[in-house]
């Protein structure tokens, strides 16, 4: 049985075998069970990135005219009515010229009146009047304001938002409103009723809001490029459509 070590200089000196005498796959062993361990402690120590959740996305902004979605629903009935009315019960020719009346006059109704709508998005303004829609870069917005319509100036153009119509009679009640608070002395020293700012017209908080929008976003990257129109040929062909029937069946009498 062996005993001790190696007894020259450089040698094994020491209880166990010389490492000779361990096999390979025991040293193999040893050595991936040392690796293992290391990478535990690297990786205990230096923990991976927690992933940061992404930037919520909110849906743009929409504004429509309520009075004007209702006056539209309101004059789309009564024309359905009284042309469906007409091509039921009418004779000879009255059925075919209410059908190309209603053709012509059913789109431009809701082309005025239930189309239009402005969209704010935290790249770009949308806005959809009766026969165009029109894109806007936030970066492109050069101004806007609110006279006796609301408007946009961008790329060198003018166009309006025929979503947003602007009320004088409204802007006349607030002004009212704001000369009765104003003299009301006791609010303002006891603040009860107190406002925080000044009330505006529905037109004028809409401009304010969009104001805002494109100072704060107009250095973003998708804010950024050109103005793009688009005609609703949706709209302008079955109006277009409707009129030439229109003509022509008073034409051949």
């Amino acid at each position: 049985m062996w005993r001790g070590g190696y007894a020259r200089e450089g040698g094994y000196g020491g209880a166990g075998p010389p490492p000779d005498a361990v096999p390979q796959c025991v040293r193999d062993l040893a050595r991936g069970a040392r690796q293992a361990e290391s990478g535990l402690m690297t990786s205990s120590d230096n923990p991976a990135p927690t992933p940061q959740p992404d930037r919520p996305k909110y849906d743009d902004r929409s504004y429509r005219s309520m009075a004007g979605i209702v006056t539209g629903v309101l004059l789309l009935a009564l024309s359905l009515w009284l042309g469906g009315d007409a091509v039921l019960r009418g004779s000879g020719r009255t059925p075919w010229l209410t059908l190309a009346g209603l053709l012509a006059a059913l789109p431009l109704l809701a082309a005025f009146t239930i189309r239009p709508a402005v969209y704010a998005g935290e790249d770009r303004l949308r806005i959809r009047n009766p026969f165009r829609t029109i894109t806007v870069p936030w970066a492109a917005v050069e101004h806007l304001r609110a006279g006796y319509s609301t408007e946009v100036f961008a790329g060198g153009n003018q166009y309006q938002m025929w979503a947003v119509p602007v009320s004088l009679r409204a802007r006349k009640r607030v002004a009212r409103q704001a000369a009765r608070s104003a003299t009301e002395t006791s609010r303002k020293y006891s603040g009860t009723g107190a406002q925080d700012g000044p009330v505006r017209a529905w037109s004028d908080q809409v401009v304010d809001e969009l104001r805002e929008l494109a100072e704060t976003n107009a250095t973003r990257p998708g804010a950024q490029g050109e103005v793009s129109v688009r005609w609703a040929y949706e709209v302008i062909a079955p109006i277009v459509t409707g009129v030439i029937v229109l003509a022509v069946l008073i034409a051949i009498g």
